[in-house]
């Protein structure tokens, strides 16, 4: 089932990059369509982990990418329905398949399951997160579709982007959106992990790593909503902050689990 949900994401992937380069809606409807099936693939394989361990599947790190990786698509898919920004694809299909070649890669190591990961507030809580960060992850692609169109825009000979690219106005509207919508998103996960972690530690916080950058990321995004609505911070500054705060988000995920130790271990052992 990964390598089938792999093959998909890749073909897409392979679509959208052709759809860049020809733009012919042929290419376009693929990418959409292979893409759909690799979610659906990728879909069964997450409940079906859920059905045999009795929990989430995402007590292992290669569980927890696995479940960002679908959520990514999941969140695009959503996306694309509501805004057609057709271009994204190139920065979403290639995403999800990477994801899902490291975890293929990673060992199939079963962790025995625990009480604490039979919570419906661990689901709330993680569902929220994961979507939030899916949404974070488009504004960061946004972000980086923004600088490359600002690039060709002011360049002597605009070329290849400039012709294939949306307008700068309307990827920094897409590129609030996903914020707004990835802000609303782990403001919800956060909360229903501080109810999770009353459940099952006793207290709300606890200066875990996790729960410190968590509340770091969220903060940094604060301010960017926050100076974005105040100050009117448009164009260049807020699509180097959604990348700057993207990259937060992926240390926050992935470099405070490698690096640092916490109650949150249970979940990426």
């Amino acid at each position: 089932m990964i390598l089938l949900t792999i093959v998909c994401y890749g073909a897409s992937t392979a679509a959208y990059t052709a759809f860049l380069v020809r733009q012919k809606k042929t290419f376009y409807h693929a990418g959409v369509a292979l893409l759909s099936a690799g979610f659906g693939l990728h879909l069964i394989l997450v409940l079906t982990g859920t059905f045999h361990s009795g929990h989430l599947p995402v007590n292992t790190m290669r569980d927890t990418l696995s479940f960002g990786a679908m959520c990514v698509a999941g969140v695009f898919l959503l996306f694309q329905y509501r805004y057609r920004l057709k271009v994204l694809g190139v920065f979403a299909a290639p995403l999800a398949a990477a994801t899902m070649v490291i975890v293929s890669l990673m060992p199939a190591t079963s962790a025995p399951a625990q009480p604490i990961l039979k919570s419906l507030w661990l689901v709330a809580h993680v569902t929220f997160i994961f979507m939030g960060e899916a949404s974070l992850a488009l504004a960061c692609g946004l972000g980086i579709l923004y600088l490359v169109q600002e690039k060709a825009i002011k360049s002597r000979k605009p070329g290849f982007f400039f012709r294939r690219l949306p307008s700068l106005d309307r990827l920094d509207s897409a590129g609030q959106t996903c914020i707004l919508a990835g802000f609303v998103l782990m403001t919800l996960g956060l909360a229903t992990g501080l109810v999770y972690a009353k459940a099952v530690w006793g207290r709300f916080w606890s200066w875990d790593p996790k729960e410190v950058w968590s509340g770091i990321t969220w903060m940094l995004y604060a301010v960017l909503i926050h100076e974005r609505l105040a100050l009117g911070w448009r164009g260049r500054r807020a699509a180097i902050m959604a990348i700057v705060g993207f990259a937060t988000v992926l240390f926050t995920f992935l470099g405070v689990n490698l690096f640092m130790s916490g109650h949150h271990g249970a979940f990426s052992g």
